[in-house]
């Protein structure tokens, strides 16, 4: 009659007291222990996430608790100034610089990854097979990720006119694999296949568009053999 609400599937007895805090808020509720909010003290929200369409919960701690929390946030903050050689006050600014630093040495490496690639590709372009008219390479190329790869693959595929490339590298116990093809080869020995071909001996499958594709494998042991499969493959479907 009041308006309260009974919330998240409660059940409760025949009676049941109304709780309201202020004119925002009236509810059913026995689970509170204070007589009035000002018994509650320091209120602090901890998490807020939605957990159903159109329900939120709000997770809190409060008075000696929500103490407890807030001291936790400072000795962590502590920590934080100690790491950045600062003080709490300016620990901010100085985690933005670590941060920022961070970001301009990946960026190196990235660059630097890319060049090495690129020698590494120039020495491998080296070791590619007339294939029917087709240059076929299939090649480790050792601390690449995936773009670096597919740069690599466009480079020595550029570089070798008609050619059909396959290029792996390994990361603990996964391996990436790229497929770069030429247009004039595409339409016998599309990359989607040609790495797909490869990725399953490995482990692995997966797939692209005619002229560049990409895939992921686990077992290393195999990869030598799948590598060395590939000017056969190619050789094959040129002759279909």
């Amino acid at each position: 009659n009041s308006g309260a609400m009974a919330l998240f599937g409660e059940k409760y007895d025949d009676e049941v007291r109304v709780l309201s805090l202020g004119d925002f808020s009236v509810e059913l509720c026995g689970g509170t222990h204070v007589s009035r909010t000002g018994d509650i003290g320091v209120f602090k929200i901890m998490e807020e996430a939605g957990i159903a369409a159109g329900t939120r919960r709000v997770e809190a701690v409060t008075g000696e608790g929500a103490l407890d929390a807030v001291a936790a946030v400072w000795r962590d903050l502590d920590t934080v100034s100690s790491y950045v050689k600062g003080s709490r006050r300016d620990v901010a600014d100085n985690v933005r610089v670590v941060v920022d630093r961070a970001r301009d040495l990946e960026k190196q490496v990235t660059q630097l990854k890319s060049k090495l690639a690129g020698a590494q590709g120039d020495d491998l372009a080296a070791k590619a097979a007339d294939v029917g008219g087709v240059m076929v390479l299939a090649e480790r190329l050792d601390n690449a990720d995936a773009k670096t790869l597919r740069e690599t693959v466009d480079r020595i595929k550029n570089k070798l006119g008609d050619a059909a490339v396959v290029l792996a590298a390994t990361e603990g116990d996964k391996i990436r694999l790229v497929a770069g093809v030429s247009k004039t080869v595409a339409e016998k020995v599309p990359a989607g296949e040609l790495v797909n071909m490869v990725a399953e001996q490995v482990g692995g499958r997966g797939g692209g568009r005619a002229d560049m594709a990409q895939a992921g494998g686990n077992d290393i042991a195999a990869l030598p053999a799948a590598l060395g499969s590939v000017a056969a493959w190619v050789g094959g479907r040129l002759e279909s």
